[in-house]
Order: structure tokens, then sequence, then C-alpha cells
């Protein structure tokens, strides 16, 4: 049988993860396959990144991996890392709203009360806002709808406040985009479900969600519901890279065009050199794959979509530096706030091997979709901005004893209403105009780091069963 030849563009965790499993079915089914991947940069794992400096652990991007997802777990097993693995603590989280701290709700999913008294006690809403987001009990199920922004349908169900005060923060957390414009089909369609069956979303979690045992009390679990490694996000990166072959990865090689022949691809890369393919996995962010693809028009509906630019700045800090410590993980802030930065995490509390003892990590985060111009400020600028937003709640009055500022430009792609519309028609275009070319990563089908991997193993089937 003829050799084929597959090449990955990307060296994120989607690429990697699709050349580690692609270069597993290889061996084990001895199949005459050979697996090339490109990445443009002159570093693999894209936004995960750790740095280490003097006994701090810091992540410059994701620091956790949602435990319930398994793909993540199971590559961590197979490259060696399972014993590793920690567990973030279960401490308090906070919002920033109506110019004070305030404890989370207890009883919240996703922003949605599950328990009405945490709600009815909080001083995260005003009174007419806690009625507002009584209608839920008693408004009409909405009507049937292909797609509808998360502000639209939780505005309605909830009111505003909830949505401003509470769930933008949490999903902005997670998406760094406009809750007005984000797709409910694409990031929460169990959300439209659940009204539709069960009309209010507040019965509905209370139907759905599982209730706890009546058994003797336990002691509230001290471990949270994300992993991390203790070695940094990026050993695990590292760990894959060296099991791949020699000679199958390149960094610091950029492709520039992909072109179909008659049975293959002619892939031009940056530096002049031809290669050719049977198969394609573009692993990139879409306006990327968009750039090689640009022959083909089908491309231009990634020209709607938009990618939002994010900075984090990581700050080192005795403990005895912030004068009003609070007991908990972090804070998040409300869009409705005067602060510019939009959340904080108090790292050497969610993490603790991350820090030395009597240190403290803290990380703000900095770029609203109303404010990208703060993601170009200088770092001292940004340091500013973090530490009078920080002295508002902690009373820190010291410089910190080192600071890192990463900026991430285009990292958070948007699914928008509309964008499952806009996959389907693309894919369908590829799958005819294109046979044998895979999109895999954050652009397309979930951002988190398990829904990547996830993205690569479905690639690695798509492509073997093409080749056959």
């Amino acid at each position: 049988m003829e050799k084929k030849k597959v090449v990955i563009i990307g060296g994120g965790i989607t690429g990697l993860a699709t050349a580690y499993y692609l270069q597993k079915e290889i061996k084990e089914k001895a199949l005459p396959v050979e697996v090339k991947l490109f990445e443009a940069s002159n570093r693999f794992g894209g936004v995960i990144n750790t740095v280490k400096k003097d006994g701090f652990i810091i992540e410059k991007g994701p620091d956790s991996i949602l435990a319930r997802k398994a793909s993540a777990l199971k590559l961590i097993k197979e490259v060696g890392l399972e014993d590793k693995v920690v567990a973030n603590t279960a401490g308090k989280s906070y919002i920033y709203a109506r110019g004070k701290i305030h404890s989370m709700p207890e009883g919240a999913f996703m922003g949605i009360p599950t328990q009405v008294t945490p709600f009815a006690l909080s001083g995260l809403f005003s009174p007419l806002g806690k009625l507002r987001a009584a209608g839920d009990f008693i408004l009409p199920k909405g009507k049937e709808k292909a797609d509808q922004s998360l502000g639209e349908f939780f505005r309605r169900r909830l009111g505003d406040e909830i949505v401003d005060n509470l769930i933008d923060p949490l999903l902005s957390g997670i998406y760094a985009g406009d809750i007005d414009r984000l797709s409910l089909m694409s990031l929460f369609p169990m959300f439209y479900q659940m009204e539709q069956k069960h009309r209010s979303l507040v019965l509905g979690l209370k139907k759905t969600m599982p209730t706890p045992p009546k058994s003797a009390k336990k002691e509230p679990s001290k471990k949270g519901m994300f992993i991390s490694l203790s070695t940094g996000l990026e050993s695990l990166i590292d760990e894959v890279v060296k099991r791949l072959d020699e000679g199958t990865v390149s960094k610091g090689t950029p492709v520039e065009k992909i072109v179909k022949e008659q049975n293959h691809y002619t892939i031009t890369l940056a530096n002049g050199t031809v290669e050719q393919a049977d198969s394609v996995v573009i692993a990139t962010e879409h306006f990327h794959a968009q750039k090689m693809l640009s022959e083909y028009s089908f491309m231009k509906k990634f020209e709607e979509m938009t990618s939002f630019s994010v900075a984090n700045v990581a700050m080192a800090f005795p403990k005895s530096a912030i004068k009003q410590d609070i007991e908990g993980t972090g804070f998040l802030v409300s869009r409705n706030s005067d602060f510019r930065i939009t959340a904080c995490t108090w790292t050497h509390k969610k993490w603790p091997g991350t820090t030395p003892k009597d240190m403290a990590l803290l990380r703000s985060y900095v770029g609203k979709p109303n404010d990208q111009a703060a993601v170009d400020l200088s770092d001292d600028e940004i340091i500013n901005i973090a530490l009078r937003d920080l002295n508002k709640t902690m009373n820190i009055t010291e410089k910190p004893l080192f600071h890192v500022v990463t900026r991430w430009k285009q990292a958070m792609p948007q699914y928008n209403v509309g964008h499952i519309e806009r996959m389907k028609s693309v894919k369908e275009s590829l799958a005819k105009e294109l046979p044998g070319v895979f999109l895999a990563g954050g652009s397309y089908e979930g951002v988190g780091i398990p829904d990547c991997i996830d993205q690569g193993e479905a690639a690695v089937k798509k492509v073997l069963e093409f080749l056959e």
C-alpha cells in the first residue's frame, strides 16, 4: 500500500493531541501513514504557557482543566503525568458589584439560582432586581428559536441585574466576550432545552440536578472542580512533544497557503518550501485558516467571526503586603462597575503549590469587549490599573516583588449568534470542495483544553476514515 502523508498545522494543544493520537493509531495498526506538524511560532503549546520564577509557578494562559471532562486527564495519564495532577482548593468566590465585594450566592449554577434563600439575602442585587429574577417562576417559556444571544435569553428569564452582576462576570471569565452577542445554542443549549421543557430555569435546574444523599452530613470537600499539574500545565505540552517521533514536528515554520491539486494538497511554507499531503488538519485560529485557504470563497464565512484580545498580570507579594486579606480564591467584576480589571485570582490560595511559603501571587485580567485598548497599554500602565482596583478591595500597600504581564492578541474566538450555522456551512463546503481537510481547535467547537483535545481525537478518526 502506498504511503500516505498527513500534515497538521498548529502546535497548540489541539494540533499536538492530533499528532499524538494519530501517531498512536499508526503504530498500533501498522498503517503506512507519515505525520508532519508545522507550528508558526518558536514554541509549542499556544496559550498554554508556564513561567517558573523564584519558586513561583505562573500560568500565563489557562490555569486549570475542568476535571469532569475526561479527555485531558486521559492524555495526562498517557504521557506519564498522573502523579503530578493537583486539584484546586474549593474556596469562596466573590463578585465586585454595586461598589463592594459580595460572596457568590450559594446554589448558583452558571449564575442561575437553585436555592432561593441565598439569592434573597445577597447584597449583589437590589430588592427590585430580586423581584424581577423571581419572574422566572411565572413567565411563559420563550418562542422556539434557532439561536439567540445569552444576554437576550437570560435577561428575559431573570432580568438585567442577575445578568450584569452574576451571569455576565461568570461567563466573561470563560469566554471574554459580550454576553449580548454570544450564542446560546453554541455554548449552553441545555438552558434553551430546559426552558422549553420545564418553562422555569430555576425549577428546571432543581429537577435535573442530582439531589445530594440525605445520609450523615459530610464535611464539604476541600477540592474544587478543576485540576492542574504541580509542574505547570506546559509540562503536558513538553511530554506530548517528547513522545512524537523525531522529525514529526517543526516550530518557527508558518504555513502560507494550502491548495488542492488533483489527488493531493500542496502546502506552501513561509520559507518557500512546498510540502504535499493527502490529508490536512488545520488546528489554528479561524482567521489563520481563512488566510491559508484564501482561494476558497466559502472560508470568507470566518470573516464574520471576531476574536477578542486579553491581557493578564501576575504579581508576587509577601503576604504581609495584603492589609485586607479575604478568605477565598478570587473575585470577578460586574460589567457595571468602575473597575478596569475583569477578575483577580488569588493564585496562592487557589493553587497553594504554586507559591513559596508566606508569599502571595495575584493574577488580574484586563481586556473587556468594550475596553480592548487596555491590552496594548505598557506593562507599567497595566500594573497600575491592577493595583488601583485591587487597593479598593484588599488594601495592598507595597509594589510587587516582580510581575509577569502577558498579552494574548485575538486569542479569544467569539461564538456569536449564528456560530453553529456558520460552522455547518463551512464544514459542508470543506467536505465537498476540499475532502480530507479538517478543522479543529478553539475557534470551532469548544475553547477549553479538554474540548480542544476532543477535537484533536475526532480529527484523527476523520483522517483515518478518509485515507482508507
